[in-house]
C-alpha cells in the first residue's frame, strides 16, 4: 500500500509518517491485493485538537474514518479502530450475503457523489460551486446503505440491481433509513 501523509498546521515528522505507516499496515491483512491502494492521511492541528482524516480506497470496499483529540497518536489510534470496524463490519455482511446468495457480485469503489449548494447575493437564487461524477454500482438498497453507511455520508445514490433504476438511500433523523424510487 502506497501512503500519502500531509499536514495542515503541522509539519510531519519521519517518526509520526512511519506511525502512521505501522498503525494503517494492520488494514492490509483484511485484503488479498493491496499493492496498488493508496491510502490518503490528513493529519491537522487545530486549537489544541489534533485531527486525522483517513481515506483508503480498498479493492471493492472505500473506507474513510476522522478523528480527533488532544494527541496526535491517539488520534491515529483511534481512527485506524474505526476503520478497522467498518472493514470487519463489511467483511461479515459480504460472508453472510455470500452465505445466502450461494454466489458474490463482483464489488467495485462506490463514490457517493456529493454537490454543494450556494446562495447567491442576488435574489436568493441557488449556484453549483461543485459536481462528482461517479459511476452507479448495480446493487441492492441494503447494500447501499451498508456503503453510504461506511462512507460516513447520510445518502446514497445506486443503480437498483432489481429494477435497473437510480435509486436513492437515506438516513432518516429517527436513524432508520428511506429508499427514494422513481415512479
Amino acid at each position: 500500500m502506497k501512503y500519502n501523509v500531509r499536514g495542515n498546521n503541522i509539519e510531519v515528522t519521519a517518526a509520526l509518517r512511519d506511525y502512521v505507516v505501522k498503525k494503517l499496515g494492520r488494514l492490509e491483512k483484511y485484503f488479498d491485493s493491496t499493492a496498488a491502494t493508496e491510502a490518503n492521511v490528513s493529519l491537522g492541528v487545530f486549537r489544541d485538537e489534533h485531527k486525522v482524516e483517513v481515506t483508503v480506497p480498498f479493492p471493492g470496499l472505500l473506507v474513510r474514518a476522522e478523528e480527533a483529540s488532544e494527541n496526535m497518536y491517539a488520534s491515529i489510534d483511534k481512527v485506524v479502530e474505526k476503520l478497522e470496524r467498518q472493514i470487519r463490519k463489511y467483511k461479515t455482511k459480504v460472508n453472510r450475503k455470500f452465505r445466502q446468495d450461494g454466489t458474490i457480485r463482483n464489488l467495485d469503489n462506490g463514490i457517493t457523489p456529493e454537490l454543494e449548494m450556494d446562495r447567491s447575493d442576488d435574489g436568493g437564487e441557488f449556484e453549483v460551486v461543485r459536481t462528482k461524477r461517479f459511476n452507479l454500482k448495480p446493487m441492492d438498497a441494503e447494500e447501499a446503505i451498508l456503503q453510504m453507511d461506511l462512507l460516513g455520508h447520510n445518502f446514497y445514490v445506486f443503480s437498483n440491481a432489481v429494477t435497473d433504476q437510480v435509486n436513492v438511500v437515506y438516513k432518516r433523523k429517527d436513524g432508520r433509513y428511506g429508499l427514494i424510487e422513481p415512479e
